[in-house]
């Protein structure tokens, strides 16, 4: 088809993605039914249907004037865009369709899942596709027309959402079998053939515009990376048969991308004017700007006078300004009208989807003046205390040496046990006051005695509670802290069918009394054997809620570690000399730019150092990080100075360990031996040769045994069996040292 710049436009109002799990988790429900085997998979597929249907009628309604489509999965848009490419591992190929799917996103009895990672900087996880010399890319799947040919039955014409070559490519990894510096990037030209003939499908189909999402630019990018992202817009943009292209950028500003894009032909630009600023986007003239002016990750309302000067300002530098959020919109809940039990005052201030959407509408229209609110109030930025130091290492080890009295390479879990449906009725039931609160505390004890028993019984040598009293890491400090509130139907997908309800903060931190303490020296009083405390770090209970707009994030976060260190000390004095504060969002918070990253890591590491440093020398302090790309925050990660941290190394194939940094670590290290996403359960046999492959880089004397991450989602007769399995070749293993 032809282009000319007057026939440029879009519309006036769109959003770059829509939550998929259901109002009501319905997605998750299917999935779960359909791999534990009472649905089939058009029945699953039936739910899949619903609701993207649900999805495009309701936008419809809101008023939006662009729909966006192909943003439904039923695990994660790089797998899916990996099936589509067909750039499937032949160990997943035996597999027939939908079973290769979930081979690849969970694994089975006989083949590991890909890695899992985050999604930049959120709580979001992503499959990392294996990309090799010989990677054979052809579409295989149909998906992006598929669901255009839905909508449009419902009368409704939507923009395909694609994952964009560069973003596709920089996210995956190399094959195991690729030649020393071989990079997937290497691949594009071979990529942007696919590209072509997918642009080309959907032009046939009657689409008028293609969605590109290009996060991966907003990230710190090489020369040699940014040419390949203005040869490939350019390329698809002299495609003879297209439709419209959007490239979607969001997460942050293009930076040095913004000026390889404006040289493309491309018709539209999305930018992030949430994190980002207008500086620069003069380079788009001639272009649509689809400008994010409303938040897709946080839950505060939109400024919306501030949002109307920025895109009147945009008036003057574009053929045309089209309203959006920020990015796609799975990052919040659905719908803040059905939380009736939020403080009223709070719920006025909140957006979540649908209030979003009708925000996006408001300023695309000029109607928005019944939402208008008040500028935020930032304080000035308050320099935390510096944080207390404890003994050296050497010190510490010694005195937690002669105190815990461990074997060598002790096992352990990372905290929780299943969460199973006799629990959660549990605490539903007590929440709606079905139970008193000792029919629920005897219902939790029994839980633990259940738990401490089967630790023993396996042979494991420093036990956990079993957690069974929390719903989430997050949520259940924040019930348990002033200035959070929770919601009940707040869900946000994290990965597949796993949803959590992020708490939101809204005042300042304090705690008014012990949290995890009772049920900690309960289960010490059921063994012999050393007991974990086990608590979130004040990074990532920050990270995994909805973040305050009035107070500096340094701040919030100590206000947290300050909570923390008081539940520290009450843990010690109860007779708990093992305590494990997690940070798994350490990374994940990390900025995307390296300009800002060392002011942040500088404060991070002295919130948790003054949540954790009151511990006496005797008193062990552990930390985890799972699935957040360890291996580039191992400089932080040994500036947290714990005494024993955990890792995710089990899905990765243990490549954190190849790292210099991980090779120069001086204290406890645990990388994970048994995949707890996964439904499989490793042998003997796979756990030796991953603690095997560890001690090469990791001394005996430094090395811990345990899963990659908490049980919660595993079944017990699962975790039964993999810990048992664990347990054995920890046994073997120290008949080698």
């Amino acid at each position: 088809m032809t282009i000319s710049n007057d026939e440029v436009t879009i519309g006036g109002s769109t959003v770059l993605g829509y939550p998929r799990i259901g109002p009501r988790r319905e997605l998750k429900r299917a999935l779960e039914s359909y791999w534990d085997g009472a649905i089939t998979a058009e029945q699953l597929h039936d739910t899949g249907r619903e609701l993207r249907k649900q999805t495009w009628l309701r936008l419809a309604q809101l008023g939006l004037t662009q729909l966006p489509s192909n943003t439904f999965s039923y695990y994660d848009q790089m797998l899916d865009t990996a099936i589509l490419l067909d750039a499937i591992p032949d160990r997943y190929r035996k597999h027939h369709s939908l079973d290769a799917y979930f081979a690849m996103a969970r694994g089975n009895d006989s083949v590991a899942p890909l890695p899992m990672t985050k999604w930049f900087d959120t709580n979001y996880h992503y499959l990392v596709p294996e990309i090799g010399p010989d990677t054979v890319f052809r579409l295989r799947a149909d998906k992006p027309v598929s669901e255009f040919r839905e909508a449009r039955e419902l009368g409704l014409i939507t923009r395909p959402v694609l994952l964009g070559p560069l973003t596709f490519l920089l996210l995956s990894q190399a094959a195991p079998d690729s030649p020393d510096g071989f990079q997937p990037l290497d691949r594009l030209d071979d990529v942007l053939v696919t590209y072509a003939q997918l642009l080309a499908r959907l032009d046939a189909e009657g689409v008028p515009w293609v969605q590109l999402d290009e996060p991966a630019l907003v990230l710190d990018r090489t020369e040699a990376e940014l040419d390949a992202a203005k040869r490939a817009y350019q390329r698809l943009a002299n495609l003879g048969e297209r439709p419209r292209l959007l490239l979607a950028s969001y997460f942050g500003e293009l930076g040095d991308a913004l000026q390889a894009i404006a040289a493309t032909g491309v018709e539209a630009v999305a930018v992030d004017l949430v994190r980002g600023t207008t500086d620069g986007l003069e380079a788009l003239a001639g272009k649509t700007i689809v400008a994010g002016v409303v938040s897709g990750r946080e839950v505060w309302r939109t400024d919306l006078g501030s949002a109307r000067v920025t895109l009147e300002a945009l008036r003057a530098m574009a053929s045309e300004v089209v309203v959006s959020t920020s990015c796609s919109l799975l990052h919040v809940p659905y719908d803040v009208e059905v939380e009736t039990e939020l403080e009223p005052g709070l719920r006025e201030r909140l957006a979540f989807a649908e209030q979003k959407v009708a925000e996006v509408v408001a300023l695309a229209t000029g109607t928005g003046d019944k939402f208008q609110t008040e500028l935020p109030f930032w304080v000035p930025e308050k320099a935390s205390p510096k944080a207390q130091r404890r003994s050296p290492y050497a010190v510490r080890a010694k005195a937690q040496a002669e105190y815990l009295k461990l074997p060598p390479l002790p096992v352990t879990t990372i905290g929780s046990f299943p969460q199973t449906d006799e629990l959660r009725a549990t605490r539903a039931d007590a929440a709606a006051g079905r139970i008193d609160e000792q029919e629920y505390e005897r219902r939790i004890e029994l839980e633990v005695q259940r738990v401490i028993r089967l630790q023993e019984e396996l042979g494991l040598d420093v036990l956990v509670h079993g957690e069974p009293e929390r719903n989430d890491m997050v949520q259940y400090f924040a019930e348990n802290l002033e200035g959070f509130a929770t919601t009940r139907f707040g869900w946000v997908q994290s990965y597949g069918s796993r949803c959590t309800r992020p708490p939101i903060m809204h005042g300042d931190v304090k705690r008014t009394r012990p949290i995890t303490v009772a049920w900690a020296r309960y289960a010490q009083s059921l063994t012999g054997k050393p007991v974990k405390g086990m608590l979130t770090g004040p990074v990532t209970i920050v990270a995994w809620s909805f973040k305050r707009h009035d107070l500096p994030l340094a701040e919030s976060v100590w206000q947290v570690a300050q909570a923390l260190r008081e539940e520290v000390t009450d843990l010690e004095t109860a007779g708990i000399h093992i305590i494990q504060v997690d940070e798994p969002a350490l990374r994940e918070m990390t900025p995307l730019r390296e300009r800002d990253q060392a002011e942040y890591l500088q404060w991070a590491v002295e919130a948790y150092r003054h949540a954790t440093s009151g511990a006496s020398d005797r008193t062990q302090i552990h930390t985890h990080l799972c699935y957040s790309d360890a291996a580039a925050a191992f400089a932080a990660i040994d500036a947290l100075d714990a005494d024993v941290t955990t890792i995710e190394s089990a899905r990765s194939h243990a490549r954190v360990l190849a790292e210099p940094t991980a090779a120069a670590f001086s204290r406890g290290l645990g990388p994970g031996v048994y995949d707890i996403h996964s439904p499989r359960v490793p042998d003997v046999a796979e756990v030796v040769e991953l603690l095997t492959y560890a001690s090469k880089s990791v001394p005996a004397a430094q090395l811990w045994v345990n899963p990659d991450c908490g049980l919660k989602t595993r079944t017990y007769p699962q975790v039964q069996a993999a810990l048992r399995n664990v347990v054995e070749a920890a046994r073997l293993m120290r008949g080698k040292v």
